[in-house]
């Protein structure tokens, strides 16, 4: 399994990006993928998750609302839509993966390399 993510950049407080994580391999009907983002100074925390098969989805009391996770099952790929930007939303974003149905405080096996979201005030 490998992930690709990517879509991150700089962006005025109250804007938007969408990022993309692009997934290689087979059987991800299974898997859940998630979003963690890890903050200079502060440890990785989780944002989001989506059961690949069945749509579930959770996601961190600080971006509900703001950030909405999806998939497109064609492209092997999990987006997150990110709303309403603020200064604290700045930090590398991960996207993971593991077999099976998770969410915040489950160990991810897969990982791709991170992508740096910036937002200024």
């Amino acid at each position: 399994v490998q992930l690709q993510a990517s879509g991150g950049g700089l962006v005025q407080a109250g804007g938007s990006l969408r990022l993309s994580c692009a997934a290689s391999g087979r059987g991800f009907s299974t898997y859940t993928v998630a979003w963690l983002r890890q903050a200079p100074g502060k440890e990785r925390e989780f944002a989001a998750a989506i059961y690949w098969s069945g749509s579930i989805t959770y996601y961190a009391d600080s971006v509900k609302g703001r950030f909405t996770i999806s998939r497109d099952n064609a492209k092997n790929t999990v987006y997150l839509q990110m709303n309403s930007l603020k200064p604290e939303d700045t930090a590398v974003y991960y996207c993971a993966t593991r077999k099976g149905l998770a969410g915040p405080g489950y160990e991810y096996d897969y990982w791709g390399q991170g992508t740096l979201v910036t937002v200024s005030s």
